[in-house]
């Protein structure tokens, strides 16, 4: 098999944040969440350039998931990191995520989750070779969900056309 110069993986998950970007944005925009959206986004609490408490790293010391939701402040989004102000145990805290740092986006309005390969410390990110997810397996149901009558069992990969309308 020949050599990928381009790196069409990287180029893909790039792209796949972008989606994650793009709908922050927007919130940010709004200060609100449209409809019943609301996220939650799990991220290496060690990857380079993010931020958090001290507090925060000694509780989620490889990761953390946050909701984004009703309670949310001072949305900031640039093109590789958002800021975002929640509050844990009534305690404000403002947390800095790289979106490189991400390892999964989960809505589960509807049923919509991107999961991403980060390595897990700077030792690992450094050696370890990045690994492509076939565009198929991004789109992941963590619930049973039905896909033309048929239950599909917890964690199962299901295609991204599972969730285009069908005309």
């Amino acid at each position: 098999m020949a050599q990928d110069h381009i790196r069409y993986d990287i180029l893909a998950q790039d792209a796949l944040r972008g989606v994650i970007r793009k709908v922050l944005t927007e919130v940010a925009a709004t200060g609100r969440l449209p409809g019943d959206h609301h996220f939650f986004i799990t991220f290496l609490t060690n990857a380079p350039g993010v931020r958090i408490s001290q507090h925060l790293k000694a509780k989620y010391n490889e990761q953390m998931t946050i909701v984004v939701q009703h309670q949310f402040w001072d949305l900031k989004i640039t093109d590789t990191q958002f800021e975002i102000g929640l509050s844990f145990s009534d305690t404000p805290e403002r947390l800095v995520i790289p979106f490189n740092a991400i390892r999964g986006f989960y809505d589960p309005s509807v049923n919509f989750e991107l999961e991403f390969e980060v390595p897990m410390t700077d030792e690992e990110e450094t050696s370890a070779e990045i690994t492509a997810i076939p565009v198929e397996a991004v789109a992941k149901s963590s619930e049973p969900a039905k896909d033309d009558g048929e239950e599909k069992k917890e964690g199962s990969v299901v295609s991204l056309d599972s969730f285009r309308k069908k005309q």
